[in-house]
């Protein structure tokens, strides 16, 4: 399994506060360490790594999650707490 977690930086360079409070609940759960990669879409540069991410998954809101399991398509969580319920928890047992 993989799991890509895509983080938004706003046009005047400062994090998403979304994001942080997302990254901070990754940290202090220990489910960091369960993230693969995280990829930054940067507002307004349509060529960042995540923005391409974003288009692709059609996916408008940040931050969001791509999961990858082997035969599988790769599902995508814009809600921490299902991609918690449904996938690091599930990781854990």
């Amino acid at each position: 399994m993989k799991i890509t977690m895509v983080k938004k930086i706003m046009a005047d360079g400062s994090p998403c506060k979304k994001c942080s409070e997302v990254l901070e609940r990754l940290e202090s759960s220990g489910n960091m360490k369960k993230i693969d990669q995280v990829l930054i879409a940067i507002e307004g540069e349509a060529g960042s790594e995540g923005a391409l991410l974003a288009d692709f998954y059609q996916v408008d809101k940040a931050p969001f999650f791509i999961v990858e399991e082997d035969g599988q398509e790769p599902k995508v969580y814009t809600i921490y707490f299902k991609l918690v319920k449904e996938v690091l928890d599930r990781q854990a047992a």
